[in-house]
């Protein structure tokens, strides 16, 4: 593979555990230091404003994006996300909110534990504070039990009274835009 990604080691040179192996080297991968950042986009597009998580990582992922990001619909996923979370060093969750804010409020929270993540209307309610308390009670710890990860909620207020639609109000839609500019900035 001369002149290619990968390169073989010398026949000579040591690999695990002292044994003499071939294996690949990366040749002129990019180094980077960044973290690798998550962003996951809940809710449920069936329920207008309910699914504004689900349109903000869809309206990011089709930016140009550092290659440390990744953006993952996370519709009403529950634990099917928790490896995806597992595998970032940095979570940015855009959810629904249902909160005495007005609709179009963006807050931006760093939830530890279900308690911290704010009331919720749909189904995916459990599923979420369940999936962050495991997150966290499964490891990430350093052993002070401080989360070595760092996890982002853009929580943003809706009506929770919608009606059954796939477009979204628009005082959301603004909302949304405007959330995408913030996450974009943080990156």
């Amino acid at each position: 593979m001369a002149g290619g990604r990968f390169r073989p080691l010398p026949a000579n040179q040591p690999g695990p555990g002292g044994a003499l192996l071939w294996g690949l080297v990366c040749k002129n991968l990019p180094v980077t230091s960044e973290k690798k950042t998550l962003i996951l986009g809940l809710g449920n597009i069936l329920m207008s404003d309910e699914g504004v998580g689900v349109h903000v990582v869809r309206a990011i992922e089709q930016m140009q994006l550092p290659a440390h990001v990744e953006c993952l619909d996370g519709g009403t996923g529950g634990f099917l996300l928790l490896e995806p979370m597992q595998q970032a060093d940095r979570i940015i969750m855009i959810d629904a909110a249902a909160d005495d804010s007005p609709p179009g409020t963006i807050r931006r929270i760093t939830p530890r534990y279900s308690k911290d993540y704010p009331v919720t209307l749909t189904a995916h309610d459990v599923g979420i504070k369940d999936l962050l308390d495991v997150f966290h009670i499964q490891g990430d710890m350093d052993g002070t039990g401080a989360t070595q990860k760092e996890i982002i909620l853009y929580a943003i207020t809706i009506n929770p009274k919608q009606p059954i639609a796939l477009e979204m109000s628009r005082e959301l839609v603004a909302a949304a835009d405007e959330a995408v500019k913030r996450i974009r900035a943080e990156l």
